[in-house]
């Protein structure tokens, strides 16, 4: 056993793990516009936490009958996934980059084992409340390969907390996969170690024609020509992913996960509809996401505005499921496996989100904007020629945009591969923006833990905003 160049980590092992044997031996598939405008956005991180008794968590036993077992269904899952042991390419012959999978390909898979410091803090990595640093999760996921010639679509990594439990870490392309398609994968992995067969399994498996969605308006050259102009590098057909949009920020950061509960939903709830403003969009009721988004960005703003000293500008954006949004012959189905979103930018002012009455603001008109989308005379990708020329432009003039990731919708706690549901799910990739990570309960009862990365004393200052704006009846 070899140490790794990440601190606290030793690598057990690094391999390749290909799709089980199967009749097809070739895949080529055209990447979509939803796929192309996060051609070389950075790759979307998680991690799933499992507890293990003893002696199922000894390192000989894990190592020599657990690892084997997850090993064996991974690749028996890949068959069905095939886009996820492929890679990225984009030939000389070729108008736009495609997924390409031949003989041979794999997913890297990175085993490894946490020394006795990290080890001993299993169990605070698991609490809620309870900021550490945020880098400490960046050993726990896996490298994803890009260069100028190709991009991996995934890689994993398995660690084991010795006497603990494990994580599972996993990398993927944006370009190549949203958040429901990644899960789709994770579930299948899990039904199938969990079964230790080689079953069909209908509502996972993936449905991966891509001519379900059509380019009714030119804007997969318009999006690769966009990337050209945003690109630094030279080559403009490189596949490498951004720098300036992939390096984490963990200096001085801090990760930490909060929770809503069902009950603080409702008090945020009570609180937006109670105050009248004018709009004219008057909800009468407000979803989980919009209570979540609203409440949540509007602590991190007050946060930041109160450690810079000043006044600062803010900006949300966020992504909405088109499957069954877009007006397509056939329909898009559920598990069409890809891309199937759009980001979107709030029409908010940017002073909206540190006024008294902030969440009120943000909530209707994160609402506002959802029902727009909505609306079937209003197309979910209409905009998406300008989201990023936008981005762009806030981000020049200083404004400092916040996102959200994954869904209360995944059911990612429901995740068991055959010892047990997720201690702790983790998007880890919200380290490299300024975006607000969630995911539902683990209790299963309606709330929301949110997870964040932030400088250390904005993060104190987040925590006392986001506790005191709860102790309302």
């Amino acid at each position: 056993m070899t140490s790794s160049p990440k601190s606290s980590i030793k690598i057990h092992e690094q391999c390749l793990v290909t799709p089980s044997p199967s009749d097809q031996t070739h895949l080529s598939l055209p990447l979509t516009f939803f796929d192309f405008f996060w051609l070389k956005f950075h790759p979307v991180e998680r991690i799933f936490y499992y507890t293990l008794p003893l002696p199922l968590s000894n390192p000989s036993f894990f190592f020599d009958n657990v690892v084997p077992k997850l090993k064996a269904s991974l690749s028996n899952t890949l068959r069905h996934f095939l886009p996820l042991a492929g890679n990225i390419v984009w030939p000389s012959d070729s108008n736009m980059p495609f997924i390409q999978f031949n003989p041979g390909d794999g997913v890297s898979l990175v085993l490894a084992q946490c020394d006795d410091d990290d080890n001993a803090n299993f169990n605070q990595i698991l609490e809620h409340n309870s900021p550490r640093e945020a880098i400490k999760s960046r050993n726990l996921v896996p490298h994803l390969e890009s260069s100028d010639s190709f991009a991996a679509v995934a890689s994993l990594q398995i660690t084991l907390f010795p006497n603990n439990g494990f994580s599972i870490g996993i990398s993927t392309h944006h370009a190549a996969l949203d958040g429901k398609s990644s899960t789709m994968f994770i579930k299948a992995w899990a039904f199938i170690c969990n079964l230790d067969e080689n079953e069909k399994f209908p509502s996972l498996e993936p449905f991966l024609d891509r001519e379900v969605i059509k380019d009714r308006n030119g804007l997969n050259s318009f999006l690769i020509n966009t990337w050209a102009e945003l690109s630094v590098n030279s080559n403009k057909r490189s596949l490498e992913i951004m720098p300036d949009l992939s390096e984490p920020m963990l200096e001085n950061s801090v990760r930490a996960t909060f929770e809503l509960t069902r009950g603080d939903l409702e008090k945020i709830k009570k609180r937006v509809l109670s105050q009248p403003i004018d709009s004219s969009s008057k909800p009468t009721t407000l979803s989980t996401f919009v209570l979540t988004c609203a409440y949540v960005s509007v602590c991190i703003a007050k946060a930041i505005e109160e450690a810079e000293g000043e006044k600062q500008k803010f900006a949300f954006a966020f992504t909405v499921d088109c499957r069954a949004r877009l007006e397509s012959e056939p329909p898009i189905p559920e598990n069409y496996f890809g891309n199937c979103v759009c980001s979107h930018i709030v029409d908010t002012e940017s002073e909206d989100f540190t006024k008294e009455d902030g969440v009120v603001l943000v909530a209707k008109k994160i609402y506002s904007e959802i029902k727009m989308l909505n609306n079937k005379e209003k197309r979910a990708i209409d905009g998406i020629e300008t989201t990023m020329s936008r981005f762009v432009s806030l981000l020049s003039e200083g404004v400092k945009a916040m996102g959200v990731a994954g869904s209360t919708r995944f059911g990612v706690y429901g995740i068991d591969f055959g010892w047990g549901r997720p201690s702790k799910v983790e998007i880890v990739s919200v380290d490299r923006g300024l975006t607000i990570g969630i995911t539902e309960s683990k209790d299963g009862k309606g709330g929301v833990e949110v997870g964040l990365v932030l400088n250390k004393h904005v993060m104190g200052l987040f925590s006392t905003f986001f506790h005191a704006g709860l102790c309302f009846d």
